[in-house]
């Protein structure tokens, strides 16, 4: 265990020393912003508007931006020390490869965390300012549940491109499936099930297991988590359409969550036992 945090510390240092962790909180924190502000534009106003459509519109925001970035901060995990030669001196030293993996993963994770905290909190200080509804117990709740889910969903993405980079064997090859996997699960995941959706004309037993479909995806899990309680007004009445009514327990919702952020890198790991070096 005492490997695996000195890893973990090295990787949460060398993310402030490369200005990883502070470019990245000044990304979300202006994003957020941004879209807090502007998000009424098309209305024809600006200004911090309702806080449900707020929350709604960071959510989307999440969805696209935290998947990327946390894809971009860990794809070259493994593959990069292993192109910079410094791989087998690495474990040349009394760490096994599973210590190493797993420090990586959790310094990497805690980096996203803390941009992830940081930049979305400077926007709830704007909020607290400007928006007299957010200062209440229920939306507290749900910006922490927002803030708590959005780091849980860059872990699992933390996760995938650590199993990508013990997978690859050069930095493009590594770089360019880690944005194959982001258009995949981003883009392409609910287009093709709302696709199916239509051409179906949606009947019962598609209904039926849609709504387990969309769990096998973090990306629509860390949706479900923030949106089923917002209802249709905040702006997502097209992906709850999807859920065709059902109930989801946020119990498992965050199941479903923690296993999307310990698989990918338990098979990473395997991986990683088995890679010649």
């Amino acid at each position: 265990m005492h490997n695996i945090l000195t890893i973990a510390r090295k990787e949460f240092r060398d993310g402030f020393r490369n200005r990883w962790t502070l470019a990245i909180t000044a990304i979300f924190a202006a994003l957020a912003l941004g879209i807090a502000y502007f998000g009424a534009v098309t209305s024809g106003r600006v200004g911090f508007t309702s806080f449900g459509a707020t929350l709604a519109s960071l959510t989307t925001l999440g969805s696209f931006v935290i998947p990327l970035i946390s894809l971009l901060i860990a794809y070259d995990t493994i593959v990069g020390e292993d192109d910079g030669g410094t791989l087998q001196l690495l474990l040349a030293y009394p760490l096994s490869r599973a210590e190493l993996a797993a420090g990586k993963f959790l310094g990497h994770s805690a980096v996203l965390a803390t941009a992830i905290v940081a930049g979305f909190g400077i926007a709830v200080v704007a909020y607290e300012v400007m928006m007299p509804e957010v200062r209440t117990l229920a939306a507290w709740t749900a910006i922490g549940t927002f803030i708590f889910s959005a780091s849980l969903l860059g872990a699992s993405f933390v996760g995938l491109a650590c199993l990508i980079s013990v997978l690859a064997r050069e930095k493009a090859r590594a770089a360019g499936l880690a944005l194959l996997v982001w258009f995949a699960l981003v883009v392409l995941f609910d287009l093709v099930l709302l696709a199916v959706l239509v051409i179906s004309r949606g009947n019962d037993i598609e209904r039926a297991i849609f709504p387990y479909l969309l769990m096998l995806n973090p990306i629509d899990v860390f949706r479900l988590i923030n949106l089923v309680g917002l209802g249709n007004g905040a702006g997502n009445a097209v992906f709850l359409a999807m859920a065709a009514g059902h109930v989801y327990q946020i119990g498992v919702l965050y199941g479903a969550l923690a296993a999307w952020t310990l698989a990918p890198f338990a098979l990473a790991l395997r991986a990683f036992q088995t890679r010649e070096i």
